[in-house]
């Protein structure tokens, strides 16, 4: 999956409020997953936004258990500003078939987001997402902060992940 690649493009302006975001963030430890289906389990990840000159962002969200080291889920996509606003998307495709739309708003070095829509492979394993939020959040140290919530069928809506990421190019 390589969705995202270098390029030296100027920023476009309509994502320049963006620009925090920007290079590849390393979680610094491992961050916590945990679900009500499932164990709670540790893992890392590499974030990578960057930008190609087009009114977007692109980004691959790449996580590999901490134990033992294999990958876990990839996500790789796109992130739009609805231009003139604070309103921004995430356009999201997972290697587990999950294709999402999130909505939220950008705030400063922050973003908070919730499911606009989703949509799955005929075979996607069950029980299905049916809903997600996800807020990022550049701290005042400077790690960017993630914190990912899911409901599943039949399931309210509990965080599911937390990591901390620190700034690597």
């Amino acid at each position: 999956m390589a969705c995202p690649f270098h390029h030296s493009a100027e920023l476009n302006p309509a994502v320049l409020a963006l620009d925090w975001l920007l290079g590849t963030w390393e979680s610094d430890e491992p961050g916590e997953g945990s679900f009500s289906s499932i164990p709670p389990f540790r893992y890392n990840e590499t974030l990578q936004f960057s930008q190609v000159g087009q009114p977007v962002i692109n980004f691959t969200f790449n996580a590999s258990h901490a134990e033992n080291k294999k990958p876990l889920h990839r996500e790789c996509g796109f992130i739009r500003l609805q231009p003139g606003t604070n309103r921004v998307a995430f356009i999201i495709a997972q290697n587990s078939g999950l294709v999402e739309i999130e909505e939220g708003e950008l705030v400063g070095q922050g973003m908070t987001l919730h499911t606009h829509g989703l949509a799955r492979t005929s075979f996607a394993k069950e029980p299905h997402v049916q809903q997600i939020s996800r807020v990022f959040q550049l701290r005042p140290d400077g790690r960017l902060e993630q914190t990912v919530s899911m409901a599943m069928e039949g399931q309210p809506l509990m965080q599911h992940l937390h990591i901390t990421y620190r700034r690597n190019s």
